[in-house]
């Protein structure tokens, strides 16, 4: 699934090739990919102007004149990319926008499972899943002080919270196992059993973690593409999601890989203390 890092760099790469345009037609090929109305997601949507696309965590807000936002999630394989509306359908293709400009942009989703929203700009935080969400990794809200009283009222293990995005939305499977291993906490440990130092070490390896995936454009692991069709490079720099069997970097322990609540987890367990 794409996270943060990932759904960064699509914007990116997103917005020199569709800001400004304007949208002549919408073909639904899969109109379930649409939960909001779909005639009114379609026809809303003829001569409106892209103004920007911003991000919330893992979701797209594709900025609309108007004062419209589409908010778009692209669950595990979603893809957009530039196209002509002449070009064959490929047929994972389900959502064509066509430009006044002669070009189309696509969406792609082998799983199906990505979905958009047409929503009223500035509502999208109080009628779509963004709702729902903690504050972003990385962003001045996500303070030590919030951070401890969050794990403090939880009595889950942190896998399972930093997953659940109600405390801090954007990581996925691959950055909390990365950012675990970082901070050398062991996946089951319970959250409210956790020291705060610790704690705040842990929250400076999430925003560093962030940072350093966004900089290096994101992971591909299986099939995440950016807007241009590019793979990331992150995965070159993992250091436990993908090595379970391998050695741990720091004290050359084997890491090792397990089932928390059905997400595979890989940790080290020498070095990731368990606090419970």
């Amino acid at each position: 699934m794409p996270e943060m890092p990932e759904v960064e760099t699509v914007r990116r790469t997103l917005t020199p090739l569709a800001v400004g345009k304007v949208i002549k037609k919408v073909d639904l090929w899969y109109p379930n990919i649409i939960s909001s109305d779909h005639r009114e997601f379609k026809n809303k949507l003829v001569g409106k102007k892209i103004l920007a696309i911003d991000r919330y965590a893992k979701f797209l807000l594709i900025r609309l004149s108007e004062d419209l936002t589409i908010v778009s999630h692209l669950r595990m394989e979603g893809k957009y990319y530039l196209s002509l509306p002449a070009t064959p359908k490929d047929k994972h293709d389900h959502v064509q926008f066509e430009f006044t400009d002669g070009t189309s942009l696509r969406y792609n989703d082998v799983r199906k499972f990505g979905r958009m929203q047409l929503v009223e700009t500035g509502s999208e935080k109080i009628v779509t899943g963004i709702a729902k969400l903690g504050p972003e990794a990385d962003s001045p809200e996500f303070t030590l002080d919030y951070f401890y009283a969050g794990l403090n009222k939880r009595h889950k293990n942190i896998k399972n919270v930093l997953l659940d995005q109600s405390l801090v939305s954007g990581l996925g499977n691959i950055y909390v196992d990365e950012v675990l291993w970082s901070s050398k906490i062991h996946p089951l440990s319970i959250c409210n059993k956790i020291p705060k130092d610790k704690v705040a070490i842990l929250r400076d390896e999430i925003n560093h973690t962030i940072e350093e995936a966004i900089k290096y454009k994101g992971t591909t692991v299986h099939t995440y593409l950016d807007a241009n069709g590019d793979t990331g490079h992150y995965q070159n720099r993992l250091k436990a999601y993908g090595h379970a069997g391998e050695k741990c970097r720091r004290c050359q322990s084997k890491l090792e890989k397990i089932k928390v609540s059905g997400r595979g987890t890989t940790f080290c367990p020498n070095c990731q203390v368990m606090y419970k």
